[in-house]
Protein backbone atom coordinates (compact mmCIF):
# COMPACT_ATOMS: atom_id res chain seq x y z
CA UNK A 1 0.00 0.00 0.00
CA UNK A 2 0.94 3.57 -0.98
CA UNK A 3 0.31 6.29 1.99
CA UNK A 4 -0.34 10.14 1.96
CA UNK A 5 -1.84 12.67 4.87
CA UNK A 6 -3.91 15.12 3.82
CA UNK A 7 -5.15 17.85 5.83
CA UNK A 8 -8.67 18.91 6.00
CA UNK A 9 -11.38 20.79 8.08
CA UNK A 10 -12.08 17.54 10.11
CA UNK A 11 -8.13 17.02 10.36
CA UNK A 12 -5.41 14.89 9.00
CA UNK A 13 -6.35 12.35 7.19
CA UNK A 14 -4.33 9.12 6.02
CA UNK A 15 -5.48 7.75 2.65
CA UNK A 16 -3.99 3.95 1.46
CA UNK A 17 -3.93 3.18 -2.13
CA UNK A 18 -3.37 -0.62 -3.66
CA UNK A 19 -2.94 -0.99 -7.38
CA UNK A 20 -6.93 -1.35 -7.58
CA UNK A 21 -7.92 1.69 -5.71
CA UNK A 22 -8.58 3.72 -2.24
CA UNK A 23 -8.38 0.43 0.20
CA UNK A 24 -8.32 2.94 3.73
CA UNK A 25 -9.21 6.32 4.50
CA UNK A 26 -8.28 6.75 8.64
CA UNK A 27 -8.43 9.55 10.54
CA UNK A 28 -5.41 10.82 12.00
CA UNK A 29 -2.02 10.39 10.76
CA UNK A 30 0.49 7.41 9.58
CA UNK A 31 3.87 6.99 10.40
CA UNK A 32 5.73 9.04 7.62
CA UNK A 33 7.84 6.72 6.39
CA UNK A 34 5.57 5.14 4.77
CA UNK A 35 4.11 8.55 2.61
CA UNK A 36 4.41 7.51 -1.37
CA UNK A 37 3.54 10.07 -3.78
CA UNK A 38 1.26 8.31 -6.19
CA UNK A 39 -1.51 9.94 -9.21
CA UNK A 40 -4.29 8.05 -7.33
CA UNK A 41 -3.73 9.59 -3.67
CA UNK A 42 -3.40 12.86 -5.99
CA UNK A 43 -7.13 12.12 -7.22
CA UNK A 44 -8.51 11.08 -3.81
CA UNK A 45 -6.85 14.03 -2.28
CA UNK A 46 -8.15 16.40 -5.26
CA UNK A 47 -11.64 14.84 -4.17
CA UNK A 48 -11.91 15.54 -1.10
CA UNK A 49 -10.99 18.62 -0.94
CA UNK A 50 -13.66 18.93 -3.13
CA UNK A 51 -16.19 17.32 -1.27
CA UNK A 52 -15.11 19.63 1.86
CA UNK A 53 -15.86 22.56 -0.45
CA UNK A 54 -19.21 22.02 -1.16
CA UNK A 55 -18.12 21.03 -4.29
CA UNK A 56 -18.41 17.21 -4.86
CA UNK A 57 -21.17 15.17 -3.79
CA UNK A 58 -20.42 11.87 -5.37
CA UNK A 59 -16.54 9.90 -5.28
CA UNK A 60 -15.57 8.40 -7.95
CA UNK A 61 -12.02 7.24 -7.21
CA UNK A 62 -11.65 3.72 -7.27
CA UNK A 63 -12.07 1.46 -4.65
CA UNK A 64 -10.29 -1.58 -3.51
CA UNK A 65 -12.43 -3.36 0.02
CA UNK A 66 -10.24 -5.42 1.71
CA UNK A 67 -11.55 -7.88 4.04
CA UNK A 68 -15.11 -7.72 6.34
CA UNK A 69 -17.41 -10.66 6.43
CA UNK A 70 -20.03 -10.98 3.60
CA UNK A 71 -22.70 -8.78 5.67
CA UNK A 72 -19.82 -6.01 6.36
CA UNK A 73 -19.14 -5.79 2.83
CA UNK A 74 -23.23 -5.76 2.22
CA UNK A 75 -23.60 -2.67 4.68
CA UNK A 76 -20.47 -0.80 2.97
CA UNK A 77 -22.09 -1.49 -0.66
CA UNK A 78 -25.28 0.04 0.87
CA UNK A 79 -23.68 2.82 2.51
CA UNK A 80 -22.63 4.35 -0.92
CA UNK A 81 -26.43 4.36 -1.53
CA UNK A 82 -27.24 6.61 1.08
CA UNK A 83 -27.67 10.23 -0.86
CA UNK A 84 -25.86 13.04 -0.22
CA UNK A 85 -27.24 15.02 2.28
CA UNK A 86 -29.54 12.04 3.55
CA UNK A 87 -29.34 9.82 6.40
CA UNK A 88 -30.80 6.51 7.40
CA UNK A 89 -30.46 4.70 10.49
CA UNK A 90 -29.18 1.56 11.41
CA UNK A 91 -32.57 -0.25 11.28
CA UNK A 92 -33.51 1.01 8.17
CA UNK A 93 -30.06 0.00 6.59
CA UNK A 94 -30.79 -3.89 8.28
CA UNK A 95 -34.23 -3.87 6.56
CA UNK A 96 -32.90 -2.94 3.53
CA UNK A 97 -30.22 -5.67 3.58
CA UNK A 98 -33.33 -8.01 4.61
CA UNK A 99 -31.64 -8.16 8.18
CA UNK A 100 -34.53 -6.23 10.03
CA UNK A 101 -32.57 -7.26 13.59
CA UNK A 102 -29.64 -6.88 12.72
CA UNK A 103 -29.05 -2.82 13.59
CA UNK A 104 -26.33 -3.41 16.17
CA UNK A 105 -24.74 -5.72 13.70
CA UNK A 106 -24.60 -2.34 10.81
CA UNK A 107 -23.44 -0.38 13.54
CA UNK A 108 -20.53 -2.66 14.32
CA UNK A 109 -20.26 -3.05 10.47
CA UNK A 110 -19.93 0.90 9.83
CA UNK A 111 -17.31 0.74 12.83
CA UNK A 112 -15.13 -1.41 10.90
CA UNK A 113 -15.30 0.65 7.37
CA UNK A 114 -12.21 0.92 5.99
CA UNK A 115 -12.84 4.03 3.80
CA UNK A 116 -14.67 6.41 6.10
CA UNK A 117 -15.86 9.66 4.97
CA UNK A 118 -15.86 8.47 1.09
CA UNK A 119 -18.04 5.20 2.22
CA UNK A 120 -20.07 7.38 4.13
CA UNK A 121 -20.59 5.78 7.17
CA UNK A 122 -21.29 9.51 8.61
CA UNK A 123 -24.21 9.27 7.29
CA UNK A 124 -26.11 6.21 9.32
CA UNK A 125 -27.94 7.38 12.86
CA UNK A 126 -29.55 5.60 15.73
CA UNK A 127 -33.24 5.77 15.82
CA UNK A 128 -34.40 8.88 15.67
CA UNK A 129 -32.10 11.10 14.30
CA UNK A 130 -29.95 10.28 17.69
CA UNK A 131 -26.24 10.55 16.80
CA UNK A 132 -24.35 8.08 18.19
CA UNK A 133 -21.43 6.00 17.09
CA UNK A 134 -18.83 7.10 14.38
CA UNK A 135 -14.60 6.11 14.39
CA UNK A 136 -13.78 9.80 14.30
CA UNK A 137 -16.05 10.87 16.81
CA UNK A 138 -19.86 12.58 17.12
CA UNK A 139 -18.57 16.14 16.51
CA UNK A 140 -16.71 15.40 13.00
CA UNK A 141 -19.68 12.75 12.38
CA UNK A 142 -22.48 16.22 13.23
CA UNK A 143 -19.50 18.40 11.32
CA UNK A 144 -19.97 16.09 8.17
CA UNK A 145 -23.75 15.65 8.36
CA UNK A 146 -23.96 19.54 8.74
CA UNK A 147 -22.11 20.47 5.52
CA UNK A 148 -23.96 18.10 3.51
CA UNK A 149 -27.27 19.79 4.81
CA UNK A 150 -25.90 23.01 4.29
CA UNK A 151 -24.98 21.95 0.79
CA UNK A 152 -27.72 20.49 -0.17
CA UNK A 153 -29.87 23.06 0.88
CA UNK A 154 -27.84 25.84 -0.65
CA UNK A 155 -28.13 23.96 -3.73
CA UNK A 156 -32.17 23.69 -3.66
CA UNK A 157 -32.48 27.39 -2.85
CA UNK A 158 -29.95 28.58 -5.63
Amino acid sequence: MRWSVIDSPIGSLSLAVDETGLCRLNFGRVDQQHLEPDPLLTETQEQLEAYFAGELQEFTVPLSVRGGSDFERAVWSELRRIPYGEMRTYGEVAKILGEPGAARAVGVACNRNPIAVVVPCHRVVGAGGKMVGFGGGIPLKRHLLELEARITLETLWS
